[in-house]
């Protein structure tokens, strides 16, 4: 079986990463700065997605003959430089891909998915195309089998937290490409029950598999980053994801706030206390950086920008806990890596977020500042707590990982 993969989001150019100085200048004596250039690009959600799901399918099928399809732009590890058109075997020591992944950059501009992938469907024997998100050439060769992964509906849900031209096209294009696709991968069972309910996909065409986490990455093995990272002396709750609405960070600054204020705050606690926020700027955001000054605790409140996971599991390791109350996931990937790291979870008691977090988090009403605020206070109150979020969590994680990922994607691949 031949199949296509759209690693458009797997690869990508290097970005400059924000540096924990340059976002909190006034904090030099306590603060990190990353590098300024990261080894790779700020992979997050779907690119993580992408490119973690792809190596592991080259570690587990040896079978099937793959054609990785990417932009032009790209960067891959351990290439000089790519050649439009030109099929490469990706065989190196920096990427140790196996012979039976070739790796094609389509040079197509602009309308990439929808102008030189489709056309090259036409052009490729493929059994299979596999888009690892939610964008399907609509125009493909006839007969062709399709799989495509769902990472969430946050845009039915949330229509207000996502920007117009984000709207416009995924309540009409994402509908009907999800109705022609072959097979549909969801993250989630709560993504599932979404496309029934709110699509109209009909159930035995979606295969809930969940997503994985990098179990080398997200476990402190040695000390290699103690000296970058000094936060050691620093107590501080952790929040993990893009700066943008429907992550509800404006609630958890407020929440944090309060919980500053509390009648059991006592006053040696309050004052060493921090919330870092590790996360690329989103849309819609401004007001969220602004919130900080507005609540009297810019101080108090640090915007790390994009955090690489190598240096991000230390940050784990060190927080009182992790405060997620996202009001809406298809999956809420920072929930695992949290756990990985033996760091407590507080996380929404909706959407996904109950359903990855099995019964280590502490689940709380989005909605609700006070709700929040009384999972800030639990976990630091309770020792007892905390040991039994920390076991729950180390023994949650053990049902994820992206090998498992990838044999059951492979499964619905075959037979697509």
């Amino acid at each position: 079986m031949t199949i296509g993969f759209d690693g458009s989001r797997a690869f990508g150019q290097n970005k400059q990463s924000s540096s924990w100085n340059e976002q909190s200048s006034s904090w030099n004596e306590q603060s990190s700065s990353w590098n300024e250039q990261s080894s790779s690009w700020n992979k997050t959600g779907t690119e993580n997605y992408s490119y973690q799901l792809l190596k592991a399918l080259a570690k587990i099928d040896n079978k099937n003959s793959y054609i990785v399809y990417l932009r032009p732009d790209v960067v891959i590890p351990g290439f000089s430089s790519v050649v439009p058109n030109v099929v490469m075997f990706a065989r190196n020591d920096q990427e140790d891909w196996p012979e039976n992944f070739q790796f094609r950059v389509i040079p197509w501009p602009r309308f990439w998915t929808q102008g030189g992938l489709a056309l090259q469907t036409f052009k490729d024997k493929l059994d299979v195309l596999f888009i690892p998100s939610h964008t399907l050439p609509l125009i493909r060769k006839r007969g062709l089998k399709t799989m495509i992964t769902v990472h969430d509906l946050g845009s039915e849900y949330l229509p207000s937290m996502h920007q117009i031209k984000q709207r416009l096209y995924l309540s009409f294009m994402q509908k009907y490409q999800l109705k022609t696709a072959s097979k549909i991968i969801a993250v989630s069972k709560a993504t599932k029950l979404d496309l029934i309910n709110k699509i109209g996909i009909k159930s035995d065409k979606i295969t809930v598999v969940y997503e994985g986490y990098d179990e080398k990455r997200f476990k402190i093995q040695d000390l290699r980053f103690k000296n970058d990272i000094k936060v050691n002396s620093l107590r501080y709750f952790l929040f993990v994801g893009t700066v943008q609405p429907r992550k509800n960070l404006e609630r958890v600054i407020r929440a944090f706030s309060t919980h500053l204020e509390g009648e059991k705050m006592q006053l040696h606690l309050r004052g060493g206390l921090k919330l870092l926020i590790a996360g690329s700027k989103g849309w819609l955001s401004d007001e969220i950086y602004k919130l900080p000054k507005k609540l009297g605790i810019e101080d108090k409140v640090k915007f790390l920008g994009y955090v690489p996971d190598e240096k991000l599991a230390y940050l784990y390791k060190g927080a009182i806990a992790l405060v997620f109350p996202s009001l809406f996931e298809g999956f809420g990937l920072p929930i695992l890596e949290a756990q990985a790291c033996s760091c407590p979870v507080i996380t929404s008691n909706l959407s996904s977020m109950p359903e990855v977090a099995g019964k280590g988090a502490i689940l709380v009403n989005p909605y609700s500042v006070d709700d929040i605020v009384r999972g800030m206070v639990q976990v630091q109150s309770s020792k007892f707590k905390v040991q039994s979020l920390i076991k729950a969590g180390l023994q949650n994680v053990k049902r994820f990982s992206w090998e498992k990922a990838a044999r059951e994607t492979l499964k619905v691949l075959s037979s697509s």
